[in-house]
C-alpha cells in the first residue's frame, strides 16, 4: 500500500531537532520507505537570565500575589524565527491559557483574556531599558 506522512520537528536546539530529523528518516528508509525532508523553523532555547524575565515574574508576583509558574514548553515558534534573524533580543513567549493546542479540540480560556491583557499592559510599563 501507498501512504504519505509528514513530521515536522520543533525544539530548542537546531542540531538536536536536525539529528531527529535525520534519525526518523533513517529508520523509514531503512524499512523501505521514501522519505524527504523539507522547511525547517529555528530552535529557541529561553533565556532564564533574561531581564524581561526577571520584570515579568516581580510584576505577576506583585500583580497577582504569587510567583508565576515558568516553564519551557514546545510554543515560542515565533521566537525562533525572529530570534534567528536578531539573536541579541532579549525574548519570552506567553500568553492566555490555551487547551488541546493543535487538535480539532483547541480552545482559548475566555477567562485568561482580561488577567493576560492586564499582565501585558502592566509588564510594559515596566520594561527593563537597555
Amino acid at each position: 500500500p501507498f501512504s504519505i506522512s509528514c513530521s515536522l520537528q520543533r525544539g530548542l536546539v537546531d542540531e538536536l531537532k536536525d539529528k531527529l530529523a535525520d534519525d526518523i528518516r533513517a529508520i523509514l528508509e531503512g524499512h523501505g520507505a521514501i522519505a524527504e525532508s523539507s522547511g525547517s523553523y529555528h530552535g529557541w532555547k529561553p533565556n532564564i537570565d533574561s531581564p524581561i524575565l526577571a520584570t515579568m515574574k516581580k510584576v505577576y508576583n506583585e500583580k497577582f500575589g504569587k510567583e508565576p509558574k515558568v516553564m519551557v514548553i514546545h510554543a515560542g515558534l515565533e521566537c525562533g524565527i525572529l530570534g534567528a534573524k536578531y539573536p541579541n533580543w532579549d525574548m519570552i513567549s506567553f500568553g492566555p491559557t490555551l487547551v488541546h493546542p493543535h487538535s480539532p479540540d483547541e480552545a482559548l480560556l475566555i477567562e485568561s483574556v482580561a488577567p493576560f491583557w492586564e499582565f501585558l499592559v502592566e509588564t510594559l510599563k515596566n520594561v527593563p531599558e537597555k
